[in-house]
């Protein structure tokens, strides 16, 4: 029986298909979430999880190329934004419209819905290649 890190099989499931440049989505309770894309829903109560709760714990599992935010939670909710843009570490942040954002959902691996009702607290992420991985130098 699994006693460490993350216990929820589903989101187990999905690191576990992630390769280099896949994506996934961490969003808030109100995102609409594309017909036919695999979702793991994790909310169970009015902010209960939050984003920035579930990407500190994808920190400690998953490596992150960048992740991508919508301007909207830049400008209008630039303190989650600040927060959200932190709790993956030091990886870049690509900033695009919220419309943008939505139609790269169609395309992405994998939801994790949380219950989070802070408005535009939604990130994609992109998977990418961690400090484990070699490269010869020339």
């Amino acid at each position: 029986m699994r006693e460490s890190g993350i216990l929820n099989r589903d989101i187990n499931d999905v690191l576990s298909t992630l390769g280099h440049t896949d994506e996934m989505i961490v969003c808030d309770a109100g995102f609409a979430i594309p017909a036919g894309i695999r979702t793991v829903d994790i909310s169970y109560s009015e902010n209960k999880p939050t984003v920035p709760e579930i990407l500190r714990e994808l920190r400690k599992h998953l490596s992150v190329e960048n992740v991508v935010i919508s301007e909207d939670t830049q400008k209008q909710m630039p303190q989650r934004f600040q927060e959200l843009a932190r709790a993956l570490g030091e990886v870049p942040v690509e900033i695009i419209t919220q419309s943008e954002l939505r139609a790269r959902a169609k395309s992405v691996k994998a939801i994790i819905r949380t219950g989070d009702f802070s408005a535009f607290s939604n990130v994609l992420i992109v998977s990418g290649g961690g400090p484990r991985w070699y490269v010869e130098k020339p």
